[in-house]
């Protein structure tokens, strides 16, 4: 029993490792959700008079999915890499192709919470019903008061109306309510389609096999994390060798006076070594060994970001 509760525990483990971008996206969807709820609860107020809900539902809507996206892409390490990229090497080295699937990757990471919170409003639906009451036409409510205008129309959604309206209130409501998730469906069947076609165009143009593509992926993430770490460590170890000489000593715990005593740091790396490592990699093999990243090509001795007679561009940008 403990040797079968153990494997399913290390394959739990493994496939959230290898579904890291999934879960990602979907912790993004879950809170773009409780944001908006929280939103709508505490923030959304219809002002209920005419031009001004238009704006303010446009707004509700808009203005957040703007902000929520402009947040992924400053998240996206890819945007940085292809800034650094831009500024140290250009963008000559990059085919058509390959800038469209670097831009199509910071985009489509960046869309996940403001499409989310565009679906989420659309499918309340109070926005859509603020923004659009008072374009509703008279005429095509049965016997609708000819001595009411837009401006009543604009103050069915605060349901601050005369009594002989209430049913007419009630129908532009469910109208307009049946529109905005109309929309809100179709604009999740249209992700949804996009999603699906995307993956199967990655997976018909990846030059990797399945288990060639998910070691790579194991790599970058091993590689990533042991950088990380030992970056942190470096940087510790050179900060405290730097104090001791201001100073004449240095006050260290325990743990960091043995990674002193273990690491030895001697100097930092010059400039160029930190600008071979960063920008956006694509994957590329040279002689028909794979280089599964910008330091696993520096430290084979690579020269050059192009394709060569010894190393030619595939096309694949690591996820």
């Amino acid at each position: 029993m403990a040797a079968l509760i153990a494997e399913n525990f290390r394959f739990l483990s493994l496939f959230f490792k290898s579904k890291d971008v999934m879960i990602f996206n979907g912790l993004v969807a879950l809170g773009t959700v409780g944001s908006e709820e929280l939103f709508s609860v505490v923030a959304f107020h219809c002002p209920c008079s005419p031009a001004r809900n238009y704006i303010y539902g446009l707004a509700a809507i808009g203005v957040p999915a703007l902000a929520l996206f402009l947040i992924g892409v400053i998240w996206n390490n890819h945007t940085w890499n292809l800034v650094a990229e831009c500024h140290k090497r250009g963008t000559k080295n990059f085919s058509a192709a390959a800038t469209f699937l670097l831009f199509g990757s910071i985009m489509g990471r960046a869309s996940v919470a403001p499409i989310t919170w565009s679906v989420i409003s659309l499918l309340r639906g109070e926005a859509y019903i603020c923004a659009l009451s008072e374009f509703v036409k008279p005429s095509s409510l049965d016997k609708f008061p000819a001595d009411y205008g837009a401006e009543v129309l604009a103050k069915f959604p605060c349901r601050d109306v005369p009594a002989n309206l209430t049913k007419f209130r009630d129908e532009v409501t469910r109208r307009l309510r049946y529109e905005s998730q109309l929309f809100g469906w179709l604009l999740i069947g249209i992700v949804a389609v996009l999603i699906f076609l995307t993956k199967c165009l990655k997976h018909c143009c990846s030059p990797l096999s399945y288990r060639q593509e998910a070691y790579w992926a194991q790599y970058r993430s091993n590689e990533d994390k042991l950088f990380r770490r030992t970056a942190e460590v470096h940087s510790r170890i050179l900060a405290a060798k730097n104090v001791k000489h201001f100073f004449g000593f240095v006050a260290l715990d325990k743990e960091e006076k043995e990674l002193v005593q273990e690491f030895p740091v001697e100097g930092v790396q010059p400039s160029p070594q930190w600008n071979a490592i960063t920008g956006v990699y694509i994957y590329r093999e040279n002689k028909g060994f794979p280089l599964y990243s910008r330091l696993h090509k520096w430290a084979k001795g690579v020269e050059g970001n192009g394709p060569t007679p010894e190393g030619h561009e595939l096309l694949f940008l690591a996820s």
